[in-house]
């Protein structure tokens, strides 16, 4: 397992990607592209909107507190386990497994905050990662190698535990 020491987690505090205040800004730029989402209300509006992602990792959790917008599962169940703060093994297989094998919903029971990081890691290039920034908006992150390559130092910044 991988832990996010407490004088580390400012690295995690920008965006990863670019921020948009309104998903419907986000919309017209999915279109030929692989989606991937993180977060319950995320994933909730994106298939609001007819979208399904191929990969959507949910927590049953916003900000800290249950969700209300519970998005339905689509293809293949992955359960797993993830403490806040961390990355367990359990949720680096659930999203390769999920990557080669999509649709899949990946329930973290835990904290599913951080997957976006070896989500990228493992995401095809051209593929798109959605998530939302707690009271800003929605991330768009593009899956290149310059994705790849910030996902690989922001991932130098846990330690093994």
């Amino acid at each position: 397992m991988l832990t996010l020491p407490e004088n580390n987690r400012h690295f995690f505090k920008e965006p990863f990607g670019e921020l948009f205040t309104n998903l419907s800004e986000v919309i017209p730029r999915l279109s030929g592209h692989i989606l991937y989402t993180v977060g319950d209300v995320v994933t909730h509006n994106v298939i609001k909107q007819g979208i399904v992602p191929s990969i959507a990792i949910v927590d049953g959790h916003t900000m800290r507190s249950p969700c209300k917008k519970n998005p339905p599962i689509t293809g293949r169940h992955i359960g797993v386990k993830n403490p806040a703060g961390s990355l367990t093994d359990e949720l680096i297989a659930g999203i390769m497994d999920a990557i080669k094998n999509p649709p899949a919903t990946i329930d973290v029971t835990g904290e599913e905050d951080l997957a976006v990081i070896p989500l990228v890691l493992e995401a095809p290039i051209g593929s798109i990662v959605l998530y939302g920034q707690p009271y800003k908006g929605v991330v768009l992150r593009p899956v290149d190698h310059e994705a790849k390559r910030l996902a690989k130092e922001l991932l130098a910044h846990f330690i093994i535990s």
